[in-house]
């Protein structure tokens, strides 16, 4: 069976409940048309109870608000705070298929609408490529390569990549570049899985609380994927606690409050420029006392410099760890995807003071140098749990690799598909 026809099989495979996640409005309005008239129809949201005094407070050193200073490695790009939540009536949407068979509001097909920028910057010039070569040889690969690090891949999947591809041309006898695209296809999967030594899936307690800390410099979109990840595991039926451990930043309280009504779920906080670590602890003696599943935990993307934002992250690591041990079970790191190579600089960075877990990449569908999801992996050896495919509250999706490769190559893809099953026909 052709690579080809193994992915399609695959992707086609995933059960119907596994193609979307429907949005928190789909919900509201679904359960409110049961109980109501369409012009009563709100969105409800849960008062946020404040949390208890720290017995304990923990003080920590802070420098002035008006002496912050970015470091070479951080971003800085305030997101916004003024999302209105907003219900809207059902539309029927007329269900469309691709030449692969997937619905068009499937996983699969989020994938590929959320690489269209990659694949439009990309895999035309890759199809130019082969367009201008007829024949397999040294200065396509040459030229391939260059159009690969220019997608952001990086330098060492890149090589191993061209190892690959010169020895399955070889291998095959392969003179021809027509199909090049699925054997390309078929190395990078091949590439991304075999260092794929770390599991995709969420550290999750059975009947225990689960502590989720996100770190990321500040712009990257951790504040708006931590509501959509509180979203995501509420609708697997968890109750879920967020914590506003980001009280440096003007806003960052505001603009969590806002997810977590928009979400449905408590957010336990404190007023701004506060301690973050008492914060922490406030929020795990809140979850426990509500018999919370999951507890959420925002940090400061950015103090007066690198070495207290790295401090200050310790110290709400150790305050988790006491309070919980093993705990925090999962240090995800949200990295901004249209930052390409910068996105390495700040996982390395962040790696080397906490012990990261998984990358969640935003802004996927921003970017037309997707192939940065490789170089991580394969630089890092941390594994990209999820991916931004846009602003939908359904866009952040686990990460899947034959999804991914199939969303950078769809169009050729389906193309050769549709000619070896021609072919097979005859």
């Amino acid at each position: 069976m052709s690579f080809l026809k193994r992915m399609k099989e695959k992707l086609m495979g995933a059960k119907p409940e596994e193609l979307e996640v429907q949005s928190v409005e789909t919900i509201v309005e679904k359960q409110v048309d049961d109980i109501v008239e369409p012009a009563e129809q709100e969105v409800a949201v849960q008062t946020v109870v404040t949390p208890e005094v720290v017995e304990e407070p923990i003080v920590s050193e802070q420098a002035p608000q008006d002496e912050k200073v970015q470091s070479k490695e951080e971003i800085v790009v305030e997101e916004s705070t003024t999302e209105v939540v907003k219900v809207e009536e059902p539309q029927e949407q007329e269900e469309k298929k691709s030449k692969w068979g997937f619905s068009a509001f499937s996983i699969t097909e989020k994938f590929k609408a959320g690489l269209e920028k990659t694949r439009d910057s990309f895999t035309s010039k890759v199809n130019d490529l082969v367009a201008r070569y007829r024949t397999v040889d040294e200065d396509f690969f040459e030229e391939l390569e260059d159009l690969l690090l220019q997608a952001d891949v990086g330098f060492e999947t890149v090589m191993e990549l061209m190892d690959k591809l010169r020895f399955e041309v070889q291998r095959q006898n392969i003179k021809d570049t027509s199909g090049i695209q699925s054997i390309i296809s078929e190395k990078l999967v091949e590439i991304y899985e075999s260092s794929d030594d770390e599991s995709i899936e969420l550290n999750i307690q059975d009947g225990e609380l689960t502590v989720i800390l996100f770190v990321g410099v500040n712009g990257v979109g951790k504040t708006t994927t931590i509501g959509k990840l509180a979203h995501r595991l509420k609708q697997e039926g968890k109750s879920v606690i967020l914590a506003a451990g980001d009280t440096f930043r003007a806003g960052a309280i505001d603009q969590l409050q806002v997810w977590g009504e928009r979400v449905g779920v408590e957010v336990i906080k404190q007023a701004e420029g506060s301690d973050p670590a008492a914060v922490m602890y406030d929020a795990i003696r809140a979850a426990k006392n509500r018999g919370a599943d999951v507890l959420i935990c925002d940090t400061a993307g950015r103090l007066q410099n690198k070495v207290n934002l790295m401090n200050e992250l310790e110290k709400v690591h150790r305050v988790i760890s006491r309070e919980i041990p093993n705990a925090p079970h999962e240090v995800l790191l949200a990295l901004d995807a249209t930052t390409g190579q910068n996105a390495l600089v700040q996982a390395q960075t962040f790696k080397e003071a906490t012990n990261v877990t998984g990358i969640v990449l935003t802004k996927l569908d921003g970017t037309a140098k997707g192939g940065i999801v490789l170089a991580i992996r394969n630089k890092l050896h941390i594994p990209v749990k999820f991916v931004g495919l846009g602003e939908k509250m359904d866009d952040l999706q686990p990460f899947d690799t034959e999804r991914y490769v199939y969303g950078l190559f769809a169009d050729a893809l389906d193309q050769q598909l549709a000619k070896e099953e021609e072919l097979n026909e005859q």
